[in-house]
């Protein structure tokens, strides 16, 4: 995969292909359609993609039954129960984009040659190695494959102050800079936490001046009005200073 500058990274949120909600079960086949027509369309008009995704339901599912078997589970083994889960959506994200996706899965985004030169315009990769999250293994590939910004893709509409679930005067900011967003968050990674884009890949992400916008994929209009460079929805996150526009 050339570095062009019509390629884009996105760091797509497990829970938008196999929801967290009570009483789901299984893909989300109405998004994942979605989502491929987005693509497709952008891919049409000449872009080009690395798609990264994450566990979802399926990774949560699997490490709360091995945790009710084993209460002594390693944060390592929980890990690779979750990287696991990335591989099955990943398959299937490469199943759905077949037509135009590189054959193999990029499960390691050091390992990058292959994929920098590779004739088709799409990318699926799946998670990595216990102790990184795929907001990590995006940022990573991102990097190696000369793109400037990951898009994570989730179902929040922005970064708030503090939490909106629990404080009403909770703020939104649309845009924020590494230091006050990695304040926020702190600097651990641990399986399964929630934080919008994890520390590890936070720090990587501010150390190799790279961008993260936060977008919500629950619509995914927001997504092609950030593809085409038009008023978008959500959080930007870069080594520029705080403010709201």
């Amino acid at each position: 995969m050339e570095h062009h500058n019509n390629m884009y990274v996105i760091s797509l949120g497990g829970s938008l292909v196999v929801p967290n909600a009570q009483g789901s079960d299984g893909v989300d086949t109405q998004f994942v359609s979605a989502f491929r027509d987005v693509i497709m369309q952008k891919i049409d008009e000449g872009y080009r993609f690395a798609i990264v995704v994450g566990g979802g339901r399926t990774a949560r599912s699997y490490v709360t039954s091995a945790v009710a078997i084993d209460a002594t589970m390693t944060d390592e083994d929980k890990d690779w129960i979750g990287i696991h889960a990335t591989r099955l959506n990943a398959h299937l994200l490469r199943t759905v984009f077949r037509a135009v996706a590189h054959p193999r899965i990029n499960d390691n985004p050091h390992d990058f040659a292959e994929f920098r030169d590779c004739k088709e315009p799409v990318v699926i990769a799946s998670g990595w190695r216990p102790g990184f999250s795929t907001d990590f293994d995006a940022v990573v590939l991102g990097h190696n494959l000369g793109a400037q910004t990951v898009i994570n893709l989730s179902n929040i509409d922005y970064i708030y102050d503090k939490d909106p679930h629990t404080y009403e005067d909770a703020r939104k900011i649309e845009r924020m800079s590494w230091a006050t967003y990695r304040a926020l968050i702190g600097t651990e990674w641990k399986p399964g936490m929630h934080a919008p884009f994890d520390p590890v890949a936070s720090r990587f992400a501010d150390e190799h001046a790279m961008n993260v916008a936060i977008v919500n994929g629950d619509d995914l209009a927001h997504l092609t009005a950030y593809l085409e460079h038009r008023p978008w929805q959500g959080t930007l996150i870069s080594n520029e200073s705080d403010g709201e526009a």
